[in-house]
């Protein structure tokens, strides 16, 4: 599995809670960009309306934009392929408990595109501030412990 997008900000946006892999409903010219690198998952969010989920705010531009049909939007809705068990989940944590589905990378697995998906809940100003501080002491440790 090679990862081919992540959403960089997500780890630190959210507190991921139960992860899950969905296929995703793609064009060719969408096939052929995302394994090529280019896409962005910044600002992505899941919903989930009656017995499907789908992918709002992605951005995957056109392989070629020559050949891309005029109406191309590269910020259109994706519908994701999931189980209804996976579906049923994802609507009743998303509602009740007031979490948000947020993507957090593409990736090959065999010859298929994935998406894989993640629960998550909101952090907080000082949530992310510990974060921060923890990161920044971890680096300064290990600095003085390469320096000896």
């Amino acid at each position: 599995m090679t990862d081919l997008i992540k959403n960089k900000k997500v780890g630190f946006n959210f507190e991921l809670l139960e992860r899950y892999e969905a296929g995703v409903e793609l064009l060719g010219t969408e096939v052929k960009s995302l394994r090529n690198g280019q896409g962005k998952l910044d600002g992505s969010h899941v919903i989930v309306r009656g017995d499907e989920a789908y992918l709002v705010g992605a951005s995957i531009p056109a392989f070629q934009k020559a050949n891309a049909p005029k109406d191309y939007d590269p910020e259109r809705i994706r519908r994701l392929l999931l189980k209804k068990k996976e579906i049923l989940e994802l609507f009743t944590e998303s509602e009740k408990r007031g979490l948000t589905v947020v993507p957090v990378r593409w990736y090959n697995k065999n010859s298929k595109l994935k998406l894989e998906i993640a629960v998550g809940r909101g952090k907080k100003k000082h949530d992310k501030r510990e974060a921060i501080k923890g990161r920044d002491t971890k680096r300064s440790i290990e600095r003085i412990l390469k320096g000896e």
